[in-house]
């Protein structure tokens, strides 16, 4: 399977996720919404490190935490406009951890929020004509700063 054809599924597949996101959220199932948001931007994620050429096994980006850490390692630090990006996919998964597994009272505004920021996520990564990047993000130099890898 070529590159172009697994970008265009995952994107189509990511698009087809945020509108049943929305349709779930309007119906008042929001943990179906934050689920199915949270993995719209999972999809979009993998889009965007197939079209940097990331050298990522994978293997790796099938699973939350190795997406997660390759798309702040790959897409975010070689587009630094992308910051928030790696922030919201990474509460996103935390959202959608609480939405499974858990219960919580505030979890009709946390939905709208994600919902809308999938959206917003899809919307951004299908947007941005990607060229191919060096294999390793430019390195900067640190001075102590917060240890988010976002």
């Amino acid at each position: 399977m070529s590159t172009q054809l697994t970008t265009t599924y995952l994107m189509t597949k990511a698009e087809t996720l945020c509108s049943s996101a929305r349709t779930l959220l309007n119906l008042g199932d929001t943990d179906s919404a934050i689920n199915r948001a949270y993995y719209a931007m999972f999809h979009a994620a993998r889009v965007a490190l197939l079209k940097t050429d990331a050298p990522v096994d994978p293997n790796i980006v099938r699973t939350h935490k190795g997406l997660i850490g390759a798309f702040g390692q790959y897409v975010v630090k070689n587009n630094p406009e992308l910051s928030a990006m790696g922030r919201i996919l990474s509460r996103a998964q935390t959202a959608r951890i609480i939405a499974d597994y858990a219960d919580s009272s505030d979890k009709p505004a946390v939905a709208e929020e994600i919902v809308n920021q999938a959206e917003n996520f899809v919307a951004t990564i299908k947007a941005l004509q990607f060229d191919k990047q060096p294999a390793h993000p430019k390195r900067e130099p640190t001075s102590g700063s917060s240890s988010d890898p976002f």
